[in-house]
């Protein structure tokens, strides 16, 4: 018997073990809100001038407009939102400014926003042929993750109709986008705390940091640092330091045109593109590594299907189907002792 054969004997028993263990998404004390409760597309629209975006808001200083909701078919609904310009690089280098959508509570109550005070709205970046398609392979990213981990961002697909004012012209784009919940709303729904600290990984949860690297580098991504909270929340949950990834349009599986290397505190890697994998974890037991291994391989099934349940949404077909090889490329690592211990376990960081 090789040991591909024998790995996929231990699968059953070893998962059946490692699961036990692991945390029960019901014991959370905060259910999800309304507007994560399901999968289903909100159509929403928003009314706004891009430039004045990028040109009068601050961290402090927002535009008043309101936010339309479709709450039945046909039938709309509308509250009164603020609106600012937030990130680094898509701010300064893509056609529409992603933004924080804060809402008051009295505005929200009796709405599917009941109980968010902030939420985050991605946008595609370019006014480009696959535009909408990124912006569905980053929302899929997050998806996946809930597969993986039960501390997660939740987030919400949405049909945006976007009415750009220019001075007494309005310019229609129709485009899709998705909400992120926030830090704070995710902290409060595990029962834990955001983490303002920096904390090297080696003191985070053990299997929670392994299960991070191992997703990061399914998707390709090496534009995160746990250590310093670039594109990753801390939150402090019982005891444990657990890291909580967002922000992945720099991933290989989005494959944005605009992606680059990245190059945290100026550290040159040694891949020339996106869509090359690296793994960027920490050292670990190497019993960890083999049952988070042994997970993913048992999550397979789950994680092509949250991709596959989407393809009639995808505009070109080929986006689609680069997603999905790009994951099996993960999986055919996994399934492959030579390159598990080549690319992951040789790779770990020491610090």
């Amino acid at each position: 018997m090789d040991k591909r054969a024998i790995l996929l004997f231990l699968i059953p028993t070893l998962f059946f073990h490692i699961m036990s263990s692991q945390d029960n998404h019901e014991n959370f004390p905060v259910s999800l809100s309304e507007l994560f409760l399901d999968e289903e597309i909100m159509n929403i629209s928003l009314s706004y001038s891009n430039k004045d975006m990028k040109k009068d808001t601050n961290d402090s200083t927002y535009i008043h407009t309101y936010l339309k909701f479709e709450v039945d078919e046909l039938q709309w609904d509308s509250l009164e939102v603020r609106l600012r310009k937030r990130g680094n690089f898509r701010l300064k280098n893509c056609s529409y400014a992603p933004l924080k959508v804060k809402i008051k509570k009295k505005e929200a109550n009796k709405t599917p926003f009941e109980g968010h005070k902030n939420l985050k709205l991605v946008l595609p970046c370019l006014i480009q042929r696959d535009m909408n398609d990124n912006v569905l392979k980053e929302y899929l990213a997050y998806k996946l993750y809930e597969v993986i981990s039960p501390y997660h961002f939740k987030t919400k697909l949405v049909e945006l109709n976007y009415e750009e004012l220019r001075g007494n012209k309005i310019k229609l784009h129709e485009i899709k986008a998705f909400f992120i919940e926030d830090d704070k709303h995710v902290a409060e729904r595990i029962g834990g705390k955001v983490l303002k600290s920096n904390i090297h990984p080696l003191n985070h949860m053990a299997r929670e940091s392994v299960r991070n690297s191992f997703f990061q580098f399914m998707i390709g991504n090496t534009d995160f640092s746990n250590a310093y909270q670039h594109n990753s929340k801390l939150i402090f949950r019982e005891g444990e330091i657990i890291p909580v990834p967002y922000d992945f349009d720099m991933a290989g599986i989005v494959n944005t045109s605009y992606a680059t290397v990245s190059q945290i505190n100026n550290e040159m890697l040694s891949i020339d593109k996106v869509t090359q994998r690296m793994y960027r974890g920490f050292q670990r037991e190497p019993k960890l590594f083999h049952e988070v291994r042994l997970e993913f391989l048992n999550h397979r099934p789950a994680l092509l299907k949250v991709i596959q349940d989407c393809e009639l949404l995808f505009e070109d077909d080929k986006e689609y189907f680069s997603m999905l090889l790009f994951i099996e490329g993960f999986f055919e690592i996994l399934m492959n002792e030579e390159k598990f211990e080549n690319e992951i376990l040789a790779m770990a960081r020491r610090k």
